[in-house]
This record gives C-alpha cells, sequence and structure tokens, in this order.
C-alpha cells in the first residue's frame, strides 16, 4: 500500500478550503467572459505578479503554448534554456502547431541562461535563420533541482534580451516557490518580463489549471489562441475557485514543502551511493544520482516499501508537496535505506 507519492506536486489533493469553495463557486459562461470566479482569479493573479491581466488555461504547457503563439509569427524562433521544459516536456507543440522554431542555449548550473548566450542568439542579420523573436526562461528551474532564480540573474537576462527588441516570457509553473524560498514578494521576481505562466496544480495543490499574465493587448490575443486550441471553457468557476483559495492561502505554506525537501535531500546524503548537490535543494525539489543500473530497482523496490517516485537509470526525483508531513518523510528516508540495500545487494 503506497503511503507516501513523492513523484511530483501535480499528484497533490485540494484542500478542504478549495473543495468548499468549489462547492458554493458563483460561475457565469467564461467564454463569455462573465464567469466572476474566473474573472476574480485572473484579476488576482495579474495582480499577484504585478501585470496587467491574466488568463485561466488548463495547464501550464498549454500557458507556454498559448505565449508562444501570442508573442510570435509562424517561421520565428523562441531562445530558451536546453533544460527548459518548453523544450523538453511540451510535446514540440510551439514547434508543430506554431511554426516556431527553438533554438536552444545553455543553462548554467544555477539554471539561469548566460546573457551572451542571447545575445548571439537573437542577434539579428541572418536570413538563413529564424528570426528569435522571443527569450523564454523558467523560475524555478525544475531540471537543475528546483532552483530559484534571483531578481538580479533575471534582470541580466532581460536586459540582453530586450537590448535585442525580443519578448520575454518566464515560465514561472513554480514561481511561488521562487518567492517563498528567496523571500520575496513575487513581483520582484517578473520585473521586466512580458509575460509568465503559472500553475495552480503543483505547489498550491488546487486540482486544474494554470494561468497566463501580462498586458491587456498580450492577454487579448493569448486568449483568441486559446479558443483555437479548444482551450475555451464554460462555467469552469467551479475549478477557477480553488484557484483563488491557493492565492490567498497556500503561498506561504509552501516553506514546509521546502523544509521537507531539505530533510530528504540531507538523509540521502548520508549514502554512499547518492549523488546529490545540496546546494540545489532550494525549494521542493530533491534531485539526485544513483550508479548506472540501481535507479530502476531502486524505485521499484521503494514503491514495495510504500513510496511512489519516478523510476530512472541514474537520474531520480523526489517532491514534497501539500500533504506530505515531516513523519512521511521519517517513513520515506526508513524506505530508502531498505530499497537502496535491495537495489545494491
Amino acid at each position: 500500500m503506497i503511503r507516501v507519492d513523492l513523484r511530483s506536486d501535480t499528484v497533490s489533493h485540494p484542500s478542504p478550503e478549495m473543495r468548499k469553495a468549489m462547492a458554493e463557486a458563483e460561475v457565469g459562461d467564461d467564454v463569455y467572459g462573465d464567469d466572476p470566479t474566473v474573472n476574480r482569479l485572473q484579476d488576482l493573479a495579474a495582480e499577484k505578479l504585478g501585470k496587467e491581466a491574466g488568463l485561466f488555461v488548463s495547464s501550464g504547457t498549454q500557458g507556454n503554448l498559448v505565449a508562444m503563439l501570442a508573442h510570435c509569427q509562424r517561421g520565428d524562433a523562441v531562445a530558451l534554456g536546453e533544460l527548459s521544459h518548453i523544450y523538453n516536456s511540451e510535446a514540440g507543440g510551439t514547434s508543430v502547431l506554431g511554426g516556431i522554431a527553438m533554438v536552444v542555449l545553455p543553462n548554467e548550473k544555477s539554471g539561469a541562461i548566460p546573457a551572451d548566450a542571447i545575445r548571439a542568439a537573437g542577434a539579428p542579420g541572418d536570413y538563413h535563420k529564424s528570426p528569435v523573436t522571443v527569450f523564454a526562461f523558467e523560475n524555478t528551474q525544475n531540471n537543475a533541482g528546483g532552483t530559484a532564480i534571483t531578481p538580479d540573474q533575471t534582470a541580466v537576462m532581460v536586459e540582453a534580451a530586450t537590448d535585442l527588441g525580443l519578448k520575454v516570457h518566464m515560465d514561472g509553473a513554480r514561481i511561488f516557490n521562487a518567492s517563498v524560498a528567496l523571500n520575496l514578494d513575487p513581483k520582484e521576481l517578473t520585473e521586466g518580463v512580458d509575460s509568465i505562466t503559472f500553475c495552480l496544480s503543483k505547489g498550491l495543490a488546487c486540482p486544474i489549471g494554470s494561468v497566463l499574465v501580462g498586458s491587456k493587448g498580450f492577454i487579448e490575443e493569448a486568449d483568441r489562441w486559446r479558443k483555437m486550441l479548444g482551450g475555451g471553457m464554460r462555467q469552469v468557476g467551479i475549478v477557477a475557485a480553488a484557484g483563488v483559495v491557493a492565492l490567498n492561502s497556500m503561498i506561504d505554506r509552501m516553506a514546509e514543502d521546502h523544509a521537507n525537501a531539505r530533510k530528504l535531500a540531507e538523509g540521502l546524503a548520508e549514502y554512499p551511493e547518492v549523488e546529490i548537490d545540496l546546494h540545489a535543494v532550494q525549494t521542493n525539489i530533491v534531485r539526485f544520482s544513483v550508479p548506472s543500473g540501481v535507479g530502476m530497482p531502486f524505485a521499484a523496490a521503494m514503491y514495495e516499501e510504500g513510496v511512489y517516485m519516478n523510476p530512472g537509470d541514474t537520474s531520480l526525483r523526489l517532491v514534497p508537496h501539500y500533504g506530505i508531513d515531516s513523519e512521511d518523510i521519517d517513513f520515506t528516508l526508513l524506505a530508502v535505506q531498505k530499497a537502496m540495500a535491495a537495489a545494491t545487494s
């Protein structure tokens, strides 16, 4: 029987307050723009991130795709990191559905992207190549271990991009994890950024959805693309109600997830088979490596011990979230002891 599910923060369940708000939500028809709960969520999201308007979308992947379609023309290119979710984990939608090329740039260890790489990618003048019109980056940077990109790092990237006339999009799926980890207002992390997508269904523990924010004109264009993709929804205030609760009450709570991730990471670091960068464990993501041939049997043994995690040969990840407490981490570390012995015997 599974007691602890650490595959992702997407497996979190809505809080009792969210369920109550969903049951009692005032609704309208969002395609007509008259669902009051959706409108409240969109306005609240925009205010939290210092932008003019917001758009409720079904997922972070849809939010990023709609942003690219709104910012770019067919034949344009977006410059983005080699570790980015848009490049690695969104089924190539930007290119397949948008006709938008992706120019892949190196990520630094922190997850930031060097300014000189941005400038080289966005330099105009070679008609053999798709013109780069957008620069996109991620905060937190999932594949770097959930690292939080600081305002100073963002400013360097934004300056390099805007000097070239590029629009800047942030995949901020876990932007509120970054704001909690850095103890900063989220607005300080989005300064100079044209658009941001963030997920309600990860650390904020909502059942469904993300929000895209930006200028009013940009959101109007993004709304057109959302409709074209089949993302126009009707009485969706029933779902959006959970997002309103989350933005008002679930952000500061993320510090608990970060503390549990740190406790878990420090426990893992005691095993000689585990390679882990404790400095990179800044939020709720714990990434670590094991020798080749160990990862798959380790994940299988963890499952038998009651802990669910995504399998992998050498690279593994565990993600604490709402519903996981310190006792669950103790249980997980006991499972690690047994599973590591089984996987390496």
